[in-house]
Parts: structure tokens; C-alpha cells; sequence
């Protein structure tokens, strides 16, 4: 255990020597003070509204923007996975660390948690510097904030788990683009099945549903949309919520929270496996 929290604290440190880290900061300070602008805004460009309508587009923009961060999420762990594997075994790095008497099992968990431990900080502290934003600049409070940025990082462990896997198997740089543009495909995806719900056609709705089983980042941020919805809004403006990408009708299911986990679990015991049996 001593060498996984080892390995798991010199991830972190590399992450945050990487360039990648600094983009991410460029790239949320940049979101966040749109945001802020924007939320302020609202009730300038939209006035007259009622209580019930000004929470709901708090909730609908508060929603695009969260998406905003996962995305910028989704491409720094994806790009940093990328690396962990593949790029120490094209620099040699990795030859010297497990010449040693150290199983590549907790190495792998090792960067694993390292990975994890950053991709979770950085939502939880984006995330509530945006709630706060929403708070200062409307007054509107999501209903479940804790689950919703939860659900946020267990996005981002998925996508970054992931990653680690194909960097056992392909170059640093497609590991990381093949992530996100399945991360990508799993959203469009997700809205064509939302469609498909809002239509009757179950044909379509059924390519939501599938994709999200198939890579649970779609399935897990709609969850995180529904705890920063009012529960309230989805009776109220019950039509708005029919196909739209950035509202959520149903809470997640325990089932299918506990299909993600089970799958990040097979994903990185996969990742075990494939770099044990890999040349380095």
C-alpha cells in the first residue's frame, strides 16, 4: 500500500508540474468569468420574470456551464492518462521505476489514484467556485450540490480510467483524443436518444440508452444536471425538459450508479492486465 500512495503522490505532483494543468486554469478562469457575466445578466436582458422562470433559466444555464467544465475535465485527465503509461514507456522512465522489486499492478493503481485525486480536486473546486458565481449573482442554490459535483468527478474517474487504458495500448496523443471523442460521441448519443424519448420512437431512444451503458459519462452527467435542477421545474415546465440536452427529467437509478462503478473497476482491471503483458 505504501507503494500505491508513493506512485499516487508523484502523479499528482507531475500532473501539476504539466503543462496541460496550466491550460486547464486558463481555460476555467476564462469560463467562469463568462459565466459570471452572463449570470449577472440575466434579469437586466430578461426582466419580468417570474420566481418559477428565473429559476429556470438559472438552472438551464447553470447546466450549460457545468457541461462547459466537464468538457474542460474530460480533456485535461484525458490528456493527462494519456502519458501515464504510454509516454513513460517511449521515454524509458517506466524501465527504470519497475526494474525494481514492484508489481506493475500497484504502480498502474498508483498513477490510478494519483489521476483520480486531480480529476476530482479540480471539479470540486471549479464546480463550487461556479456555484458560489450563481449564488452571488442571481440567488439561486441548486437542490443537491454535493451529489451533483460528486456525480461530476465520478464522470471525469470514468473518462480518465478509460484513457489509462488505451495509453497500455496505443501513443500518448490518440489515447487522449480517442477518449474525448468517445466522451463526445456518448453525449450526441445521449441527445439523439433524448429525442428519440421525446418523439415516441423507441428505435432512437434506445441509442441513448445503450451508449450510456456502454461508456457511463453521458448516464452520470445527467444525473449531475438533475441535482442542480429545482425539483420544482421539471412539473412546471414539464415540456421544456422533453429532448432538451441540458435538462434532466429522472434522477439516476442506484442500479445503474452501481453498474459505473462496476464498470471503472473492470476498465482499470483491463488496464492491469494489458500492461502487465505490455513490452516497456
Amino acid at each position: 500500500m505504501r507503494v500505491v500512495l508513493t506512485v499516487a503522490g508523484l502523479t499528482l505532483r507531475e500532473a501539476a508540474r504539466r503543462r496541460v494543468l496550466r491550460s486547464l486554469a486558463v481555460l476555467t478562469v476564462l469560463l467562469l468569468s463568462l459565466s459570471a457575466w452572463g449570470f449577472s445578466r440575466i434579469d437586466a436582458e430578461f426582466g419580468g420574470l417570474t420566481s418559477g422562470e428565473s429559476k429556470f433559466a438559472a438552472a438551464l444555464v447553470l447546466n450549460l456551464v457545468m457541461f462547459g467544465l466537464s468538457l474542460i475535465a474530460a480533456l485535461g485527465t484525458a490528456f493527462l492518462a494519456g502519458p501515464t503509461v504510454a509516454g513513460e514507456s517511449e521515454s524509458g522512465i517506466a524501465l527504470a521505476v519497475l526494474a525494481r522489486p514492484v508489481r506493475r499492478a500497484w504502480v498502474l493503481l498508483g498513477k490510478w489514484l494519483g489521476l483520480v485525486a486531480f480529476g476530482a480536486g479540480f471539479v470540486a473546486v471549479a464546480g463550487a467556485a461556479q456555484l458560489v458565481i450563481v449564488k452571488v449573482t442571481t440567488g439561486y442554490w441548486p437542490p443537491a450540490p454535493v451529489t451533483g459535483l460528486a456525480l461530476l468527478a465520478a464522470q471525469t474517474v470514468t473518462l480518465l480510467t478509460l484513457g489509462l487504458l488505451l495509453s497500455t495500448v496505443i501513443s500518448p496523443m490518440a489515447s487522449g483524443v480517442v477518449a474525448v471523442g468517445l466522451f463526445g460521441a456518448t453525449w450526441i448519443a445521449g441527445v439523439v436518444g433524448g429525442l428519440g424519448q421525446a418523439l415516441g420512437n423507441e428505435s432512437v431512444e434506445r441509442i441513448g440508452t445503450v451508449s450510456q451503458m456502454l461508456l457511463p459519462t453521458d448516464g452520470l452527467w445527467r444525473g449531475a444536471m438533475r441535482s442542480f435542477q429545482d425539483p420544482s421545474l421539471v412539473t412546471q415546465f414539464s415540456e421544456a425538459f422533453e429532448g432538451h440536452p441540458f435538462l434532466s427529467a429522472a434522477p439516476l437509478t442506484g442500479a445503474y450508479l452501481l453498474w459505473a462503478a462496476v464498470w471503472v473497476l473492470l476498465v482499470l482491471a483491463l488496464a492491469g492486465l494489458a500492461f502487465q503483458r505490455r513490452d516497456v
